[in-house]
């Protein structure tokens, strides 16, 4: 099989991908969601002058001394009637300035007298929120492309917003293939273990912001295999074991027969070299990972989750550190090698150690590792302290 490195796989998979379209959500469904529109005001934010204390609104230029009470301001009931000289009106944070109104003496700094009040010298513009100071009608907020977090779904919702146009979440199948893998809580014979790759690579995707299918228990059979990647829906199918070419790996084999248009044949990378791409007849992309958790969630890291980015119209390559080696390490060999390792701070700078034990079916190693070191082809041994590139994981 034709390997190509990672970086040119990656590019191969990802040239054929299109954005999906964009559907119209309610703001209290949107989270997570990039934005197919630009968000732009449509009044002024404040869409008045307001009072950003609770206190008494006078006019600056009257200065210090006896004010009379004319009324009351409070939020989302103005006080209609202009200020007058000597006139002193009660409001509360958020209400309206009166008209005539130009400053805001806070309620500790006065004191009563009956109906009047005596507040001290005060200038212009203080404790006041002029009208759209925070943006004005027309204001582009929030540009297409933008992922909504709680803060921008805020945003939009000062804006007048109650729905909003988002990029549609890609929906992934996982096909899960392999007799020798069963799902908890069915009972596992003599021979088989659960599985736990099809679980983390659902977890990984949701993470990433995709709705997913999943299709498990798919014995070693032809006719299982192509039914169960035949029937799978989704804007892209990634199956999951059965990705080599052993007497029950039937992944590739059945795929070619289903006329997947094969464009990355494998990938010289460890673990993970089986793993393959192409397109269905129907135009859909297919990714094949290996059925060895390490090997599946480093390809996963890799390869799925820039193609979920660029599903959302999104540019997506896994963000390099350079940090210092604790350890070292040995010479690599031919391949590209992504090894599962700890970041540990030492004398205030960041450090990277590699677990000595780098087997792919090992999946506990994965659950204590936060990151990936990157060994490149034909890596010469690099001692401790040296300077080498991790990809951080992220972990809660």
């Amino acid at each position: 099989m034709k390997l190509m490195s990672v970086e040119a796989a990656r590019t191969a998979m990802l040239a054929p991908i299109r954005r999906l379209g964009p559907i119209d959500l309610p703001l209290t469904e949107a989270l997570g969601r990039l934005l197919a529109e630009d968000i732009r005001a449509i009044r002024d934010q404040p869409p008045f002058t307001n009072s950003s204390m609770d206190g008494w609104a006078v006019r600056s230029a009257d200065g210090p001394g006896l004010r009379r009470v004319a009324g009351e301001s409070a939020a989302g009931r103005g006080y209609d009637g202009g200020l007058g000289p000597g006139e002193a009106v009660r409001i509360f944070t958020g209400a309206a300035m009166p008209q005539g109104a130009d400053a805001v003496v806070i309620q500790e700094d006065v004191q009563r007298e009956g109906d009047q009040i005596r507040v001290p010298d005060i200038a212009a513009g203080e404790n006041v929120r002029e009208r759209g100071r925070d943006f004005q009608a027309g204001a582009r907020l929030l540009a297409e492309g933008l992922r909504l977090d709680p803060w921008r779904i805020s945003l939009c919702a000062s804006a007048g917003r109650d729905r909003v146009r988002v990029v549609r979440p890609p929906e992934v199948s996982i096909v899960s293939t392999g007799e020798e893998v069963v799902e908890a809580p069915t009972a596992p014979g003599p021979w088989q273990i659960f599985d736990s790759g099809s679980p983390g690579l659902e977890a990984m995707l949701r993470s990433w912001g995709a709705g997913v299918r999943r299709v498990t228990g798919v014995s070693d059979r032809r006719e299982a295999v192509r039914e169960a990647i035949a029937g799978a829906g989704g804007d892209l199918v990634v199956t999951l074991g059965g990705a080599s070419v052993g007497d029950h790996d039937l992944v590739r084999s059945v795929a070619a027969d289903l006329g997947l248009d094969l464009r990355v044949e494998s990938v010289a990378v460890r673990p993970g070299k089986p793993t393959f791409f192409g397109l269905l007849a129907d135009g859909r992309p297919m990714l094949s990972l290996p059925g060895n958790p390490a090997s599946a969630f480093v390809c996963a890291e890799l390869f799925l989750r820039p193609l979920v980015a660029a599903l959302e119209g999104r540019p997506f390559t896994p963000a390099l550190r350079r940090v210092r080696l604790l350890t070292a390490l040995p010479a690599n060999g031919p391949r590209e090698h992504w090894m599962r390792a700890r970041l540990v701070s030492e004398s205030k700078r960041e450090a990277v150690e590699a677990f000595p034990d780098q087997d792919s079916s090992l999946v506990r190693i994965f659950s204590e590792a936060d990151a990936l070191l990157r060994r490149p082809p034909g890596a010469s041994p690099a001692a401790a302290g040296e300077i080498v590139e991790v990809l951080p994981l992220v972990r809660g």
